[in-house]
């Protein structure tokens, strides 16, 4: 399982339609193979800060699967006008506990 995270700074003013959107979007990332399940978050102590984290089982699910879908070309329709600067998204690998423990 690989972890994508990527911190998603809102323009301000933006973050009630920004989170109306992302919900609409998160339809799209759904319907993509190997996706196991994401969530967003919001910074407490800046409220125009989320943090974005997705579940795939494998890495190229997301960087060729998502990102060169239809459904890719409709979430960033949506969401990235909303970012700024633009985010940078990362991908991890769990060390521990091994998944073997889980």
């Amino acid at each position: 399982m690989i972890l994508e995270a990527a911190i998603l700074q809102v323009k301000p003013g933006k973050t009630a339609d920004f989170e109306r959107d992302f919900a609409e979007a998160s339809v799209y990332i759904g319907r993509i193979g190997g996706y196991l399940g994401h969530e967003l978050q919001k910074c407490l102590e800046d409220d125009h800060k989320y943090l974005l984290l997705v579940k795939w089982a494998a890495l190229e699910d997301h960087t060729e699967g998502f990102r060169g879908s239809p459904e890719y070309q409709d979430w960033k329709k949506l969401l990235h006008p909303y970012y700024d600067p633009f985010p940078v998204v990362e991908h991890f690998a769990r060390v521990y506990p091994a998944e073997s423990a889980l």
